[in-house]
């Protein structure tokens, strides 16, 4: 198996045409993070919109969770 950051010798860039060179750049630098998902979490929750509800219900759960871990002192 190659080095990734080897090219193979067969690839001719000179026929590959279409590309646009920065295609997402802006969005990149607009701070869009890319995450790979397993398989199954895929199939669970197949759209970025479900994926973020159900992360931020995790959130909000975490932080009620540890606000109860630790209740506040009164004077």
């Amino acid at each position: 198996m190659q080095k990734p950051e080897q090219m193979r010798k067969d690839y001719d860039f000179a026929k590959i045409k279409g590309g646009t060179r920065g295609k997402y750049a802006k969005r990149y630098s607009g701070g869009t993070n890319l995450v790979l998902l397993d398989p199954e979490v895929y199939k669970a929750f197949p759209t970025a919109e479900a994926v973020n509800e159900t992360l931020r219900a995790a959130l909000k759960i975490t932080k009620i969770v540890r606000s109860s871990a630790h209740p506040r002192k009164f004077r």
